[in-house]
């Protein structure tokens, strides 16, 4: 307690905390005008996938063996109802003429289109004659952005030789219409979406927080500080993290820099009412705004501070994976929690200090002696002091634990079973709005032709110059899964490498097509064996979209097998270390986990039963189980520690009930704006962001108004003094406290 108020003094004193304000200003000044920001540094092209993936493999061995068709491709999906005509065909092919003569920025290869006759695409045509699909392959090191340049390019070319908008045109209007798709349309598309949705994304939520802390406070000025302590934990986190990225320590992408805005402001805010919410008590019993402001620190700097770090522990947990987007997010998310931690304990309570009272305007808090001597000044009547009749959910928990535990336990439980039945997906085109243009030329794909056409596989087998692997090529036809066989390609530097393109009868992004990958892999190889070749399994090399896609599925289990089990370790830990008790971080940690898979369960009735989504995405579970069980500690510490602190002063029973009533308020505004801030990414139109809006706001919820004020202090009693084991509890009796309630 001394060492917090010294700390205090430090930070919030009469001088120390203009100290404070000018080295935040200082510190934000310089990092600003000195390193980037970290938005300067995003980098969407990013590897997902370590080098030694199966499909990053023979992506090298294509890129070797078959350099023509080794490019990212952009599917140009040329779409006229009625029937693509002669003139339209006459068009294509100068298009593609332009583009041999005049390569795009970061082309790779076209196909010689542009030297055929326009009758000759004619048998490429779909069976109505209303769709034409055409490649243009582009480097694999271009990033998103230099893509997105490149197809403006393309498409003012296509403006220029067809007198038109094609882009712009409707597929269903009978004008010719052009839709971008492939791997480079979804890239593409997918960095724009991100790109749109970061201004949209931090004005919604500042507003949102705003509102809420308005609603909540009904102080214009308290609603401002935490927002102002947030903004210059942004400004130290952005030039910090921008600096980390440009000398290739750490990569940022979009994603990373959407959700760390939302969790900043979101988590950021729940710390600074920590702090305020204390001060605010202490000043209706401490006249000297000094000693009320050093109270609050003392009483809520150690939960805050072990809070933040729990937060931070778990998500540098992310640094074990392997998946790079996982790990992408680890390093961005826990500095900005930890800049926002040291934000609240110093910034914080320096603006407190230079507001005072007045931070609560116009509802400010004050003793009752101060209220008597306002009014006599006023010459208003002295306010007599009323009884505080309100029992509280504090009561209730105290003198009904076990019908609650009940309850609680069996509506979390009920709707933590729905979590088994989630099915996932890792296709990244259902993310998109279905008005998107590389989702629109995916649909004509799938309409008009095979839906693999989207991304075809490139199946590469060594066959050592045997003959036997010249029949391969109608094995791989009559597999039930292709549509499509390529003929066989020879490798240009190794000869014995023979190539094929595939076609799956599936989308090429669906867990069924990325299922075939381990079928087809092993029925070539057996093809292989059965002609006298050996260590096969050296010999066969998938690559393309479905292949990565499968690997990004496997890669992500493992790491969410691994990640899982280490959060809750960390969490264990630290809980141990701070509050000496084995059975009560046992059920703490316990009471998380399952509000965890009860706001999984949730989350797929809403989103399967509700808003009719067939899957969710892949990755969801191990960012929601991170930020859920991280952040949900936060709120078990802060009531527990001061329920601990309590119950050194009066009975265990009454420490508990009113350690919930002081609490619930704080905690209950806490987890609102917490709640709402993740909410606001379901507004975004990027399903992934949907989703994780949606489970990690209904967790928040269920810890705010379940967990956290019910059942976690209902099973405190149930424990009694063993909750506190092996350390050791001295039983107070209620006759030896006096009354200080009211």
């Amino acid at each position: 307690m001394k060492g917090m108020s010294g700390y205090g003094k430090w930070v919030a004193g009469s001088k120390t905390k203009w100290i404070t304000l000018l080295v935040w200003i200082a510190v934000v000044g310089v990092l600003t005008m000195l390193w980037p920001s970290v938005n300067s540094q995003v980098a969407n092209n990013a590897p997902n996938l370590p080098e030694n993936s199966q499909s990053v493999r023979a992506s090298a061995v294509a890129e070797r063996e078959f350099p023509a068709g080794s490019g990212v491709p952009a599917l140009l999906v040329w779409h006229r109802d009625g029937g693509i005509s002669e003139e339209d065909l006459v068009h294509i092919t100068a298009v593609y003429n332009k583009l041999e003569q005049d390569p795009l920025e970061h082309q790779n290869f076209v196909p010689p289109l542009g030297k055929l006759p326009p009758q000759a695409l004619q048998a490429s045509l779909s069976e109505d004659r209303s769709t034409l699909v055409t490649p243009v392959l582009f480097d694999k090191t271009a990033d998103s952005d230099q893509l997105g340049e490149s197809l403006t390019s393309l498409k003012q070319i296509i403006r220029t030789e067809t007198l038109a908008d094609p882009s712009a045109a409707k597929p269903d209007s009978g004008d010719l219409s052009l839709r971008v798709s492939g791997p480079v349309g979804i890239s593409v598309d997918a960095t724009g979406l991100f790109k749109n949705a970061d201004v949209s994304l931090l004005i919604a939520t500042v507003i949102l927080v705003l509102v809420f802390l308005l609603l909540i406070y009904r102080s214009p000025i308290l609603a401002l500080i935490p927002l102002i302590a947030v903004g210059f934990a942004y400004g130290v986190t952005s030039p910090v993290l921008g600096l980390m990225a440009k000398e290739g320590w750490i990569k940022v992408d979009s994603q990373a820099v959407s959700i760390m805005t939302v969790l900043l402001f979101g988590a950021g805010t729940d710390y600074c009412l920590f702090m305020i919410s204390r001060f605010r008590q202490m000043l209706k019993v401490e006249e000297n705004k000094g000693r009320a402001l050093l109270s609050a620190i003392s009483h809520s700097s150690g939960a805050i501070a072990m809070s933040g770090f729990t937060v931070v522990l778990a998500l540098f947990a992310l640094l074990l994976a392997k998946y790079g987007a996982y790990h992408r997010f680890a390093v961005p998310f826990s500095v900005s929690i930890l800049i926002m931690g040291v934000a609240s304990l110093t910034l914080v309570p320096a603006l407190l200090a230079i507001f005072g009272r007045t931070s609560f305007f116009p509802f400010v808090p004050r003793t009752p002696q101060m209220e008597a001597e306002r009014a006599k000044a006023k010459g208003r009547p002295v306010p007599q002091p009323q009884p505080n009749r309100r029992k509280g959910i504090g009561q209730l928990v105290i003198t009904r634990p076990w019908a609650i535990v009940g309850i609680t336990v069996v509506l979390l439980g009920v709707l933590a079973s729905f979590s088994s039945g989630i099915k996932f997906t890792y296709d990244i085109l259902s993310s998109f709005p279905k008005n998107m243009e590389s989702r629109e030329g995916f649909d004509l794909i799938g309409k008009q032709f095979s839906p693999g056409e989207l991304a075809p596989a490139k199946l590469m087998v060594d066959t050592e110059g045997l003959s036997g692997g010249e029949d391969l090529q109608a094995v791989l036809g009559s597999l039930s899964y292709v549509d499509v066989v390529s003929d066989p390609q020879q490798g240009a530097v190794n000869p014995k490498i023979t190539g094929y393109d595939i076609e799956f009868k599936d989308n090429p992004y669906s867990i069924e097509a990325m299922n075939h990958i381990p079928a087809l892999q092993t029925t070539v190889e057996q093809a292989l064996a059965e002609s006298g070749i050996g260590n096969v399994q050296d010999k066969v090399w998938i690559s393309g979209q479905t292949a990565t896609q499968h690997d990004t599925k496997e890669l992500g289990e493992r790491d969410t097998d691994l990640i899982i089990p280490v959060v809750i370790g960390l969490i264990t830990l630290l809980l141990l270390v701070y509050l000496r008790s084995v059975v009560a971080t046992v059920y703490l940690v316990g009471t998380v986990i399952l509000s965890f898979f009860s706001a999984l369960g949730l989350g797929w009735i809403i989103i399967h039963y509700v808003l009719g989504a067939d899957a969710i995405q892949g990755s969801i579970p191990l960012y929601s189980f991170v930020f859920l069980v991280a952040l949900g500690e936060d709120y078990n510490i802060f009531m527990i520690s001061n329920i601990w602190k309590k119950s050194k002063h009066m009975p265990l029973k009454r420490a508990i009930a009113e350690g919930v009533n002081e609490t619930g308020s704080v905690i209950t505004s806490a987890g609102l704006i917490l709640a709402g801030t993740f909410a606001v990414l379901a507004s975004l139109p990027i399903q992934v962001l949907v989703q994780f809006g949606i489970i990690t706001a209904i967790g928040v919820l269920l810890d705010t108004f379940v967990v956290r004020p019910f059942l976690v202090p209902a099973i405190t009693v149930l424990f009694g003094r063993v909750a506190f084991w092996p350390g050791k509890h001295e039983e107070i009796s209620e006759t030896s406290v006096p009354d200080t309630k009211g």
